[in-house]
Parts: C-alpha cells; sequence; structure tokens
C-alpha cells in the first residue's frame, strides 16, 4: 500500500490528473460554443440549420454524419484553442528566454557550401578559408 500511495502523491500523477479534469471540462464548453453557436452559424451560410439532424438510411441502418461533422468541428475548435492559447505562448516564451547562439555552419565564399564555423579549408572547392571566431 506504501508504494502506491507514493506513486499516486508523486506530482506527474497529480499533474495529469488535473489535466485531464480540466480537459474534459474544456471539451464540454468546446462542444457547447460548436453545438450553439459554431454549427448554427456555419447552417446558415450553408443553408441546414443542424449537422447533427443530417442522416441517411441503408437497410434499416440509420447513418449520422451531422455528429460527425459536429464531431470534427469541436475537434479542430479544441486544436485550434490548445494551439493559440498554450502551444504558442509557450513557444514564444521559450524563444525569449533561449539563449542566443552562434551558428554552427557558415557559407564558403568561393563555392557558396555549407561548411562547419571553424573549418580552415572547404571540403566541397578545397579553397583556404579565413579562420572565423
Amino acid at each position: 500500500m506504501k508504494g502506491f500511495r507514493q506513486f499516486i502523491l508523486r506530482g506527474n500523477v497529480v499533474d495529469l490528473a488535473v489535466a485531464v479534469v480540466i480537459g474534459v471540462a474544456f471539451t464540454a464548453v468546446v462542444q457547447s460554443v460548436v453545438k450553439d453557436l459554431l454549427t448554427p452559424l456555419i447552417a446558415a451560410i450553408v443553408g441546414k440549420p443542424d449537422f447533427s439532424a443530417l442522416t441517411f438510411t441503408i437497410n434499416d441502418s440509420r447513418f449520422a454524419y451531422g455528429d460527425v461533422i459536429n464531431a470534427g468541428l469541436s475537434f479542430v475548435a479544441v486544436a485550434a484553442a490548445v494551439y493559440f492559447v498554450m502551444v504558442l505562448p509557450i513557444q514564444r516564451l521559450q524563444a525569449r528566454r533561449a539563449p542566443a547562439t552562434e551558428p554552427e555552419t557558415r557559407e564558403c565564399p568561393e563555392c557558396l557550401s555549407a561548411i562547419p564555423r571553424l573549418a580552415r579549408r572547404c571540403p566541397y572547392c578545397t579553397s583556404h578559408l579565413a579562420q572565423s571566431s
């Protein structure tokens, strides 16, 4: 029981549990936005009042392809929200915090090939190069 308690109380397990709960709540909000705002807006443009009502029947089997359209819209909305609200700001923050580094390659002045920055001779045209610092 002690090992199980240590496993559960580790930071990453608790963080993952919190992320799942927040993700479920966020998904409910996005699905509501898609169902109640985005779908009627697109339906007003296309001319159908509700995608979830779109179905077809083959041999008494009902296929609700409108629900698939709603699920696709929900997925795109969640993916866009995660990208613009979480991924993009974190990438910008990491780019600001990253130290400036020198490029590892430079261009040979004779043949314009990419060569290591500290090279003294071009491996492509064998010309002698000034030492770069």
